[in-house]
């Protein structure tokens, strides 16, 4: 079994299937974000970050998996990298972050309520990450797209010059820019 095998069979015994999510379950929504990154040429520690991303909850989604005081389990499961990239996707208060993460590289850590500046490979795996993972949402609930789609084009328009080049053009292609 592989390392991506065993993080898929955690993911459903954690009960992944059976939380609702826009194009069916949180599980399917996993697993078609990190097939999307490895489609678009990212590093698998970002692959692995994309199956994970929301096992902390997010801003946007409020469902855990894991509790973060238990971090090293994923950790162990996806290596301190992908990890890593989790969490900071996980605690990215989008609010007070997105709008000019291009200009300050900066992230609002909503769990530890401060700033956290990463560097710029981590910062675009960052993007990548947050990018993808809004397309899968929007091909799969067409009204997220009637309502926030200039938003999006606007937004990842912005972070275009932290962007991964590839990532950038599926946005367009889905936004149809």
């Amino acid at each position: 079994m592989s390392i991506d095998d065993g993080v898929r069979v955690w993911l459903r015994r954690r009960g992944a299937e059976q939380i609702a999510h826009p194009g069916g379950d949180l599980y399917a929504h996993l697993c078609r974000v990190s097939d999307r990154l490895a489609v678009l040429g990212c590093s698998a520690d970002v692959q692995a970050a994309g199956l994970t991303h929301a096992v902390y909850g997010t801003d946007g989604f409020d469902v855990t998996l894991l509790d973060r005081a238990d971090r090293a389990v994923l950790r162990d499961l996806v290596g301190a990298d992908a990890e890593e990239l989790v969490y900071l996707y996980g605690a990215c208060d989008r609010g007070r972050s997105w709008q000019e993460l291009t200009r300050t590289g900066e992230v609002f850590d909503r769990f530890a309520r401060q700033v956290r500046t990463p560097g710029e490979t981590r910062l675009r795996s960052l993007v990548d990450l947050s990018i993808v993972n809004e397309l899968d949402v929007i091909e799969h609930d067409p009204a997220v797209a009637d309502r926030h789609g200039a938003y999006f084009r606007e937004l990842f328009g912005s972070w275009a010059p932290i962007a991964s080049a590839q990532v950038i053009s599926d946005a367009q292609r889905v936004l149809r820019q």
